[in-house]
């Protein structure tokens, strides 16, 4: 199956060779494999990698670029704009902390989308089909297929397992929107395939993706609009983490329109017409590009997954239990073909339970894993555990402590003051539910809240460990001191004064 990464130019061809090289030949299967793994993504390249090295047979199949979106359209490309982004943010900036640049930045978006492609292909070679085969595993390059409870077929090879797992992921969504694909529009699986930076983007979707992207455009230089079919963006985050994200956004000069509804798109000569429904009624957005970033689909199709037992759906997946197995005992899955948790690191978590189950009889739960995730806007939004409105709803009684980066010193000289950090605990100790930080970089200060969590640790630990001075993840020291001052109560701090005065 040929695959093609556009555009044709030497990167995108050092990054094919690796992980789909035009010269593969697929080995011929062993009599009967341990574990059959279809997909290369993160889940399927960590259940492959994890079980050769334990010493099973194991076999990989991939149908398109080994990787998977991570490392192709997601992850890695994306960020890589981002920093690039962030980066012309701050020349742009950079008055406010007394550095004298010529009015105006210049983006060189060749240059941008060049990079990116250049770093992309420079981390393939870990993803690579070389490397997997030199790791013990079989790879094959094809559309796999079940034809029976403990058979795959690929590339009119039949592969025999005792146990398979299913890591096909997922895929962009494309809404049903009239128009729209006369009109031609962009995914994350298209949009890093640009060379030239579009004037005016409309992003149909206020969720990660689509606001990462829309930050990244507008500063870039892109008039951005972004169209949202929810009262405010990032819908599943806590209303005041959102708002403090789209307030950045608006200072980066995107435009929004929320809470609509778009009706249809129409081409016009070059340019691409969305007409929505809103609060002030039938409006157009004019513009030479539409990037959807409207939610994912899992790929279910062609693995003719009937056959096999498995019971799956176009909207939610591949059904599995807590433990991934799914409706056929010998059969898992993991990552985003079956999981809400739509993450690289979610499918590397599961991908780790599906080898203690699959391969060994074990009883892990993925439901016992604690995720976090990031949207990696200007300032970040990590979060981990519940919500507030997860608990109310569940009846679980809690406290919230909230630090505004405004009162944290390293923020302030950062001049990344507009953020915060909320941690929830329960109303009788100290034991973390859930928390959200907005901060510049909330992604990596999230970890130390997901490993207290993880290790049963609470918000008193957290105020006896020493964070140094000045660094942003003070702000959390300073959540756990706001805790141990809620529990100096009226009558404690009247002993204390009691006991003090007696001691003079």
């Amino acid at each position: 199956m040929a695959v093609e990464v556009l555009p044709r130019d030497e990167l995108n061809g050092r990054l094919l060779a690796n992980v789909h090289p035009p010269d593969w030949v697929d080995p011929e299967p062993a009599p009967r494999y341990n574990l059959v793994v279809l997909g290369a993504g993160t889940a399927g390249l960590v259940t492959a990698a994890g079980a050769a090295g334990l010493g099973a047979k194991v076999a990989l199949v991939e149908r398109e670029l080994l990787g998977g979106d991570c490392l192709n359209v997601g992850c890695v490309p994306s960020k890589a704009l981002i920093a690039a982004a962030r980066t012309a943010a701050r020349v742009r900036d950079a008055g406010q902390f007394g550095i004298r640049i010529p009015p105006g930045v210049e983006v060189d978006f060749p240059a941008v989308m060049e990079r990116m492609r250049r770093l992309r292909a420079a981390i393939s070679p870990h993803d690579s089909a070389a490397r997997f085969r030199s790791l013990g595993v079989d790879v094959y390059l094809g559309q796999a297929s079940f034809t029976g409870a403990n058979t795959v077929e690929v590339a009119g090879k039949t592969l025999r397992f005792h146990k398979a797992v299913i890591a096909t992921g997922a895929r962009a969504h494309r809404p049903p929107i009239p128009g729209l694909a006369e009109a031609g529009f962009l995914t994350n699986e298209t949009v890093f395939a640009l060379t030239e930076r579009p004037p005016r983007l409309a992003v149909i979707g206020a969720g990660p993706i689509g606001c990462e992207l829309a930050q990244a455009f507008a500063r870039f230089g892109s008039r951005v609009h972004v169209l949202g079919n929810h009262p405010h963006i990032l819908p599943r985050e806590d209303p005041d983490a959102a708002e403090r994200v789209e307030n950045a956004l608006r200072r980066d000069g995107v435009e929004f329109i929320l809470n609509c509804q778009i009706d249809r798109v129409e081409k016009r000569g070059r340019e691409k017409v969305v007409h929505l429904t809103g609060g002030q009624g039938p409006q157009q957005v004019v513009v030479d590009e539409i990037l959807i970033g409207a939610g994912r689909v899992p790929n279910v199709d062609g693995l003719n997954l009937d056959s096999a037992g498995v019971r799956h759906d176009l909207r939610d997946g591949v059904a599995v239990n807590d433990r991934l197995q799914t409706t056929n005992p010998n059969i898992y899955a993991a990552g985003d073909i079956c999981s809400r948790f739509k993450f690289t690191h979610a499918a590397d978590a599961m991908a780790r339970v599906v080898l203690q189950n699959a391969l060994f009889k074990g009883r892990a739960r993925a439901s016992a894993l604690i995720i976090p995730w990031c949207t990696y806007t200007d300032p970040e939004i990590a979060h981990v555990g519940l919500y507030e409105h997860e608990a109310r709803e569940r009846g679980i009684a809690f406290r919230t402590f909230t630090q505004e980066l405004a009162e944290v010193d390293r923020a302030i000289l950062d001049g990344e003051d507009g953020g915060f950090v909320k941690v929830l605990v329960s109303a009788r100790g100290d034991k973390i539910l859930g928390a959200t930080i907005v901060a510049g970089h909330a992604g990596d200060m999230i970890s130390e809240l997901t490993l207290a969590m993880v290790g049963g640790l609470g918000l008193r630990t957290i105020a006896q460990t020493i964070h140094p001075y000045p660094t942003q993840a003070e702000s959390i020291k300073k959540v756990g001191d706001a805790y141990n001052r809620a529990r100096l109560t009226p009558t404690v701090k009247w002993l204390f004064g009691k006991w003090l005065a007696w001691s003079r």
